[in-house]
């Protein structure tokens, strides 16, 4: 296959991150931070050090403050024990080559009290509850309604996406991902539907998109925009989450977006894990055209499929994200045309090495039949 994916093999320069080839590793949520500190360990660093071949890895959705955790064991990058754990991650990319970003995350309504500091209600834009589960430490659990933010409350959470940025560089991360999609804070301010605001962060798309903006402005502070991405999910109805009329709202957006210089935008292209063209979803080059840096796509895609979008200049880059749980030589396994290993879903949240960092190499594999 090594002719029809050449495109997939050329270098990229994305703001101030240095891509040696166009396969980025999509941020994956794997539940395997410390129980007690939610920092990272030796086996985070380990999986991640596997998989460096990727031009460019983007670390799982990593919470900002204790509060922007939503999922049982998934990592923070708050406090001085994990942005050590971090660094150990860091350093095993890094070693091997490769280029890391962390994605900066706050879940908003999607998380339950148990996951929140001292039992809290969870925190959104407006008062409206979610259709979902909450995964704790006890098992699935619903949803419940949200806290509506105060609007003294917003500054203190946006400053927190740049000393989120800072920790992440003191880390050794090569920039930032600000996620901006599926449904989680962010996106819940965006979108009609969970932003029943009348104040400055509700109502019109500007108002809707000062949140988002607010934060990738910080980031941008905190460490330079050329280091700084976001992502995206423009027609996803991830996490119950969804807009009236995303296609002005996220054309806003991306041309704000643009004027900022960002290192790059990453877009889930259509419903997150689902059809790449769902019905009633607007066409997404529009946004390609707005943004006038990097665009990485994301989401249903195949080594052919991404070679030739690549080739015809409609992405510059592609993430993919299940495939790299079970073939920590993806890169490899592309450029060879070889077959791909299937993912254990059962150990994809939680639990130790299983489904983590055993799933051998083509390479191992073959020397066992040898």
């Amino acid at each position: 296959m090594t002719g029809t994916v050449d495109p997939l093999f050329q270098p990229l320069k994305a703001g101030a991150l240095d891509l040696r080839n166009r396969i980025v590793m999509a941020p994956l949520t794997r539940s395997r931070a410390d129980a007690k500190t939610l920092a990272p360990r030796q086996i985070n660093a380990d999986y991640y050090g596997q998989r460096a071949s990727a031009g460019l890895i983007i670390a799982e959705a990593t919470q900002i403050m204790p509060e922007g955790q939503g999922y049982a064991w998934t990592p923070g990058i708050h406090s001085d024990e994990q942005i050590a754990g971090w660094k150990l991650v860091a350093d095993a990319v890094h070693a091997k080559g490769g280029t890391i970003v962390l994605q900066l995350w706050h879940v908003g309504r999607i998380s339950h009290r148990d996951l929140q500091p001292g039992g809290k209600l969870p925190v959104a834009p407006s008062a409206v509850k979610p259709e979902g589960k909450a995964f704790t430490e006890t098992g699935f659990k619903d949803l419940e309604t949200p806290r509506a933010l105060e609007l003294d409350e917003i500054p203190a959470i946006i400053a927190q996406y740049g000393r989120a940025s800072a920790n992440a560089i003191a880390a050794g991360f090569d920039g930032v991902e600000v996620h901006g999609a599926n449904g989680y804070l962010p996106d819940q301010f965006l979108r009609d539907k969970t932003n029943l605001r009348t104040d400055a962060y509700g109502g019109s798309i500007e108002n809707r998109a000062r949140f988002l903006l607010e934060a990738t402005e910080a980031a941008i502070a905190a460490i330079g925009h050329e280091r700084v991405g976001i992502r995206l999910s423009p027609v996803s109805p991830a996490n119950d989450c969804a807009d009236s009329n995303p296609e002005p709202l996220f054309t806003y957006l991306t041309e704000r977006l643009s004027e900022l210089g960002l290192a790059y935008l990453h877009v889930i292209e259509g419903e997150t894990r689902g059809s790449r063209a769902p019905e009633g979803a607007f066409d997404l080059s529009v946004l390609r055209q707005a943004f006038k840096g990097v665009y990485i796509g994301n989401n249903g895609y195949d080594p052919t499929l991404a070679a030739s979008r690549v080739a015809a200049g409609e992405v510059d880059a592609v993430a993919f994200g299940r495939p790299f749980i079970a073939n920590p030589d993806l890169v490899e396994r592309i450029r060879e045309g070889a077959p791909l290993a299937e993912p254990d879903e059962a150990t994809f949240y939680g639990g130790g090495e299983q489904g983590y960092t055993d799933y051998p190499t083509r390479g191992q594999d073959q020397a066992k039949v040898a």
